[in-house]
């Protein structure tokens, strides 16, 4: 055990999430994408005789379900807006535009969309609009590409409509993530082949990955201790379930291992034998890829598998679950 010694320089790098959310559609909001698909737009009346569009699908004053699904204009309205000047990945255009809510012709209540202004001085409160279909209509919000100026709707021509049920949006964000001096350390030791955690000064638990603080006393773990990289299933999961990017066939196992020495444990795969064998108190060990692929990331430790070792007993690890 040593003091860790400070950090010159903390690690980032560059982060993407993305997927595709599904959503399955009832029956207001599948006639309203099945309408947008035939560039057309329905809103819904309530009880009030007030018409929402995009539909609501239950009534915001009596809450009972909506059924009564009107055609409302592709033209309208700017009720209030703000410029974007510096659009991101995703957004409806690349180019500066106005996000706005726009009150449709037949429509009492406002839709937010994209305005094409062209230039921020042309974007005003009252601003008459009209939609800009997408070339190819889909059943989604995107089959109206944005709203352009314009009192006078622009003939679709027709398009060919099928029932929309489902909708598929793409889900992706891009950041930096910047990591802690302490796990700087951590990282660092794993592109060395090493696991640091830190000692908690005052109540002696061991942090791996190391937080920097006890979360129980609020002190500072200073101290630095190298473990080693065998340890023991505390609970697991069998995951049966194929996912889109799934590097491992299922079935496989998931589990919380607890690195010998460490209070915390830590989740990671469990290869090198069947799914039905893996059980708690499971000995394993740290399965390394090749040295020439190591980095400064916990991917370097590409499962864990069985060691060998008899189990070890239930009190061993009980208050660590």
């Amino acid at each position: 055990m040593e003091t860790a010694p400070p950090v010159a320089t903390a690690l980032s790098a560059p982060l993407n999430i993305g997927f595709d959310y599904t959503r399955s559609l009832g029956p207001v909001l599948s006639r309203f994408m099945t309408a947008l698909a035939g560039r057309r737009i329905l809103g819904s009346r309530g009880s009030d005789g007030r018409v929402h569009a995009p539909p609501l699908e239950y009534d915001p004053v009596t809450h009972a379900p909506l059924t009564e699904l009107v055609e409302v204009s592709p033209v309208g309205t700017v009720v209030t807006w703000t410029w974007l000047a510096h659009p991101v990945d995703g957004q409806p255009l690349t180019h500066p535009f106005a996000w706005a809510l726009i009150r449709l012709d037949g429509a009492d209540t406002a839709m937010l969309h994209a305005v094409d202004a062209g230039d921020k001085d042309r974007m005003r409160t009252g601003m008459r609009v009209r939609v800009r279909w997408a070339a190819e209509p889909v059943g989604h919000i995107r089959d109206i590409e944005c709203f352009e100026p314009g009192d006078t709707a622009v003939d679709p021509g027709n398009a060919a409509v099928s029932d929309v049920t489902s909708v598929t949006t793409p889900i992706h964000l891009s950041y930096t993530h910047m990591v802690s001096p302490e796990e700087t350390r951590y990282l660092r030791g794993l592109a060395e082949g090493r696991l640091l955690g830190q000692r908690c000064p005052v109540c002696g638990k061991v942090y791996i990955p190391p937080r920097g603080a006890c979360p129980a006393d609020g002190v500072p773990t200073t101290d630095e201790v190298e473990l080693p990289s065998t340890g023991t299933v505390t609970t697991f999961c069998v995951v049966n379930v194929p996912f889109a990017g799934q590097r491992v066939k299922p079935p496989y196992v998931a589990a919380q291992v607890l690195i010998d020495g460490a209070d915390i444990p830590l989740q990671h795969l469990i290869l090198g034998c069947p799914a039905d064998e893996v059980r708690m108190g499971m000995r394993v060990e740290a399965v390394w890829k090749p040295r020439a692929e190591w980095g400064t990331t916990p991917e370097n430790i590409d499962h864990f598998r069985p060691s060998g070792e008899p189990d070890a007993s239930y009190e061993s690890y009980a208050h660590h679950l």
